[in-house]
């Protein structure tokens, strides 16, 4: 069976609904991985698919027999996280990196697969038995979901609690979790939309940016990047937020180097010149993020620290805009 593309809905930066609301909403642990939508053709077969719509299945070997978990016949498409889960049961998104990207190297992704395998949150079905359920409320699409009783050796369909916001985000901090997604129980899916029906709580200030450039570092980090111009989107350009220079590994240093210097242009990318010197420009298309104190009145990003590359996003996937 035909099954229909449908690219995963997400979620707007926010803060908690008022108190008086949280009957309202459910509450869902933020994972840290990437976003995929599974298709189970109904045959055992599956199609894992990035946010951007490409087939990233063969990067994921271990997530196969997903494809069976249903009867024969059935057919689904599930909204979901990949992440590779540490000793705490939590998503480590260093671990997973190294998978990502990874789909035109099907012998590589098993080797890594088998060190560290990853694992397919699932929190929403869109599809079911040849049902669009995209015009469904939340809660509705959520009783089909856990009808479907999808537990395996490498995914599960984890809990989400209505009402309590407050609790659930306390409890995300104090297990050193990423963060909470709060979805209004009413809510349809919005194929492709980032909608303020899901919000999305990061338990650290932090912010998806692109590299528009870099200055050379000195010293033992002769020929390295010392620092990376930041920027995003605003205004249908790219806008500088500052540099940041701190917050990598001696090995994530080289990698960066590496692609800085295969990206390397003429033209500066900013929508205004940076005022700053010695720097070497390179195309609009890294994206990384970053974490830090607070935004600034010029819309600087104050004391920010390398997180990571984000490989699975575009520049126009990353966050909203700057204001």
């Amino acid at each position: 069976m035909d099954l229909p593309r449908i690219p995963p809905m997400l979620a707007t930066p926010g803060v908690l609904p008022p108190a008086g609301q949280h009957a309202e909403w459910a509450f869902e642990t933020k994972q840290d991985g990437q976003r995929a939508i599974f298709y189970l053709a109904g045959d055992g077969t599956l199609v894992v698919r990035s946010r951007s719509g490409e087939d990233v299945s063969a990067a994921y070997p271990e997530l196969r027999p997903l494809g069976r978990a249903l009867p024969a016949g059935r057919t689904a498409v599930l909204d979901g996280e990949i992440v590779v889960l540490d000793e705490n049961g939590h998503s480590d998104f260093a671990r997973l990196q190294p998978r990502m990207g990874l789909a035109g190297s099907p012998a590589r992704a098993s080797r890594l697969a088998a060190r560290d395998p990853v694992h397919a949150v699932l929190f929403d079905v869109v599809f079911l038995d040849g049902r669009l359920l995209t015009g469904r409320p939340w809660a509705d699409r959520r009783q089909e979901l856990q009808a479907l009783a999808l537990a395996g050796p490498t995914w599960s369909t984890p809990g989400a609690l209505v009402g309590h916001g407050e609790a659930a985000l306390r409890a995300t901090r104090e297990h050193g979790l990423e963060g909470l997604i709060c979805k209004r129980i009413t809510s349809r899916y919005e194929p492709g939309a980032r909608s303020r029906n899901w919000i999305k709580i990061r338990n650290m200030r932090t912010a998806d940016i692109v590299i528009g450039g870099w200055l050379p570092g000195g010293g033992r980090l002769s020929g390295l990047p010392g620092s990376v111009l930041m920027g995003q989107r605003h205004a249908g350009g790219l806008r500088y937020v500052g540099s940041v220079g701190t917050g990598w590994s001696e090995a994530e240093r080289a990698e960066l180097a590496r692609l800085l210097y295969a990206a390397e242009i003429d033209e500066c990318p900013f929508s205004e010149m940076p005022a700053v010197a010695g720097a070497h420009w390179v195309l609009p298309r890294l994206v990384g993020e970053v974490r830090y104190a607070v935004r600034t009145r010029a819309g600087l990003l104050r004391q920010p620290s390398w997180l990571r590359l984000r490989p699975d996003l575009t520049p126009e996937e990353s966050d909203a805009e700057v204001e």
